[in-house]
């Protein structure tokens, strides 16, 4: 107990050296910069403003709102880092989700590490501290591995180093970026996954890409279908596997809830009997539609 009032009593004592002007830090050689930079502080969040070079687009609002109801009960166990840019100004290196919940739940002040460092210092923290702990989509690794290569300039070799990755990964993650846009942003979205995406890669053209793309989406087809489609697409004559046909009662099933809803409804499903129904719609109002008559509604 007593250890750890004296942690959180040199905590308050590291804020109030960091709100003094006469002990401004702007360098790690400056007088008592050796207190601060590396150790936990705990940081008014009105001084801390998020990072422009964060490759995450999208936050799910469920896992926040998870996230934010642990820090309530447990507090933030694992500290934000954050760069140093003026007095009393910090931004976002790594940890915007523990920041964005802190404030969710109305936290005043998070516990975080501050670090010095330059726009490329703190680009490559971001990115390689995001590739490495969060959940991005293929497209926002992709993309914060490109910003690696062509920012901070490094190799495909050195990035894999950097990343822990190997660099047949890299590559492929790479390749994903060559796909049409309209394909990376499905991919986005999760209307088809990397694997889909690695299969359309190997279509030269765009339009082709997406004809691929729009059947994978109407016929919900499985990684292992589109690979097979793109092998007859560039080999016309080459042999493709009959695709595994869904049995007569299952058929039926699906045939009837398509025809109860007003939708094409899809199914997929393996010799033990799982699989994955499919319920598309064409706009916000029809699925309004089809939400209600599975209520009974409509």
């Amino acid at each position: 107990m007593a250890k750890a009032t004296k942690k959180q009593a040199l905590g308050r004592g590291l804020s109030a050296l960091l709100k003094d002007p006469e002990n401004d830090i702007k360098a790690v050689g400056d007088k008592n910069a050796d207190k601060v930079v590396g150790n936990i502080v705990e940081l008014e969040l009105d001084f801390i403003e998020v990072n422009p070079f964060q490759p995450r687009t999208s936050f799910n609002e469920e896992q926040l709102r998870e996230l934010a109801s642990s820090i309530r009960e447990l507090g933030v166990i694992q500290p934000i880092t954050v760069r140093k840019l003026a007095f009393n100004k910090y931004q976002l290196v790594s940890g915007e989700r523990r920041f964005r919940a802190s404030k969710l739940i109305g936290l005043t002040t998070v516990p975080a590490y501050i670090r010095i460092a330059n726009d490329q210092e703190s680009l490559e923290m971001a990115l390689v501290e995001n590739i490495q702990r969060q959940d991005l989509d293929p497209i926002e690794i992709a993309l914060s591995y490109q910003r690696l290569i062509e920012e901070i300039d490094l190799t495909q070799e050195a990035l894999s180093d950097r990343v822990g990755k190997k660099r047949s990964t890299i590559a492929n993650y790479l390749r994903l970026l060559k796909l049409d846009p309209i394909i990376q942003t499905g991919m986005r979205d999760g209307f088809i996954s990397m694997g889909h995406g690695r299969a359309l890669i190997n279509i030269d053209d765009s339009e082709s890409q997406l004809d691929i793309y729009e059947k994978i989406i109407d016929k919900n087809l499985s990684v292992r279908a589109t690979e097979a489609l793109v092998r007859s697409f560039k080999d016309p004559s080459a042999p493709t596997k009959t695709a595994k046909s869904i049995p007569a009662a299952a058929k039926k099933q699906n045939d009837l809830l398509g025809s109860f809803l007003n939708a094409k409804t899809s199914i997929n499903m393996n010799a033990k009997g799982k699989g994955k129904l499919v319920i598309p719609f064409d706009s916000e109002a029809d699925l309004a539609r089809i939400v209600k008559r599975i209520q009974g509604e409509d």
